[in-house]
């Protein structure tokens, strides 16, 4: 039986998984997470949890909702993904990751588990161990509940195990469409899937043709359907610390997801109002004021690339936007760029290192860059990349940092500190 002693060895153990797919004796996607769950003693069974999905926004409504339910007094689990800087950001409690020791240590105890579920389903991958550690510690930590983010689509997701209290979709956009499908009804479909006889779906803006997809399958296994907007007035969003307009749409989501708490779960105004006030998360319009300006966002989809530019317009407008942009296969770079190019920008394209990962050469972004009528500069390096960005900007300039998560957080990790 393999033994974990450290977390070196629990990050290695783990990256080896990265590849894994459903074995062919797997019948239904979901059938190993359940084998690893059942092995585990059922642990996402032991707490009031909150499901919430999306194309884009769900990891920044998981935050806020989180938060509430932190600043109310409960001890709140959080489970989102992708993390930036390490494995153990995937498993927070009231904010604070679990530690590298404690990580190591959980791993270890699950190998059995592990073991047992590999014999007959083939071995758990990336995403479905470290979903299982996280729904384990959060049991042996005894939380009064935790707020769960999907991995990918919904209905097959590893998440989808749940019986959530209060299920949500924030947005159905195009992302992932190798797995979900290439039309909205199809993604609508798949999101759908979290949906839960007799739990609240709270939805986030989204289109006429998503809706009625939702709508007919919620109806279908009888989850009442509840649209943020009807139950959340605007002035009932405080000022928020976080750059981007999106973020006040996300904001109208998680207090419509928190008004259909039962009264022992559901904050107060105040204690939303206080959490909001205190909102931080990192990677999404994060703004570091230096001289010039630098802006961490992770748009890694075209919905995404919207948000940052109506964003960017919004907090620095007449400014010239210097990208410093990765994008991983096989997202729909050509329209992201599109997007991007908006605005009065320079363009320089970088890489990164991740295992299990695979970067769009810089060379390939410069190309397909120069098929829309615009120029960037290649430059594998990305500390080389954002340096050259920040050299060419004047001090009225913004330099953004964006694309894939994996630049986003390399690049963030190493200026941070550096000018702290």
């Amino acid at each position: 039986m393999t033994k974990i002693s450290s977390y070196d060895e629990a990050e290695a153990y783990l990256l080896g998984t990265i590849d894994e797919v459903a074995s062919p004796r797997t019948s239904y996607k979901l059938d190993r997470m359940r084998a690893l769950l059942r092995y585990l003693d059922d642990p996402h069974r032991r707490y009031p949890t909150i499901h919430v999905g999306g194309t884009s926004g769900k990891g920044s409504t998981s935050t806020m909702i989180a938060g509430a339910l932190r600043a109310s007094g409960k001890r709140t689990g959080l489970h989102t993904k992708p993390h930036l800087h390490s494995m153990t950001e995937r498993a927070c409690i009231d904010g604070q990751s679990i530690s590298r020791e404690r990580f190591a240590e959980m791993l270890d105890r699950a190998m059995p588990a592990i073991e047992s579920t590999t014999s007959a389903y083939g071995r758990p991958t990336y995403y479905e161990t470290l979903l299982a550690l996280a729904f384990a510690y959060f049991a042996q930590e005894k939380v009064d509940v935790a707020v769960i983010e999907v991995g990918l689509g919904g209905r097959l997701d590893g998440t989808n195990v749940l019986h959530p209290v209060v299920a949500a979709i924030t947005s159905v956009g195009y992302d992932h469409t190798d797995i979900l499908g290439t039309a909205i009804e199809a993604i609508a479909l798949e999101k759908a899937g979290i949906a839960k006889p007799g739990v609240p779906l709270v939805l986030g803006p989204v289109s006429e043709a998503a809706a009625a997809v939702i709508e007919t399958y919620a109806a279908q296994v009888g989850a009442p359907v509840v649209y943020a907007q009807d139950v959340v007035q605007i002035d009932e969003v405080p000022s928020l610390p976080v750059l981007g307009t999106f973020q006040r749409t996300n904001a109208v989501t998680a207090i419509a997801v928190l008004k259909q708490l039962a009264e022992t779960l559901r904050p107060s105004r105040d204690a939303i109002l206080r959490s909001f006030s205190e909102l931080s998360i990192p990677g999404r319009m994060e703004l570091v004021p230096t001289k010039p300006p630098v802006v961490f966002d992770m748009a890694h989809n075209a919905e995404k690339a919207e948000s940052l530019v109506a964003s960017l317009r919004e907090s620095f407008a007449g400014r010239r936007v210097h990208y410093v942009v990765a994008i991983g296969e096989p997202k729909d770079a050509r329209r992201i760029l599109e997007i991007l190019a908006a605005l009065p920008s320079t363009f320089t394209f970088t890489s990164y290192v991740a295992a299990g990962r695979r970067a769009i050469a810089p060379s390939r972004l410069s190309t397909i860059a120069e098929s829309i009528g615009r120029w960037g500069r290649a430059i594998v390096d990305p500390v080389e990349a954002l340096t050259v960005a920040r050299r060419l900007a004047t001090m009225d300039d913004v330099v953004v940092v964006t694309g894939s998560t994996f630049v986003v957080g390399e690049l963030r990790e190493w200026f941070i500190p550096a000018i702290v």
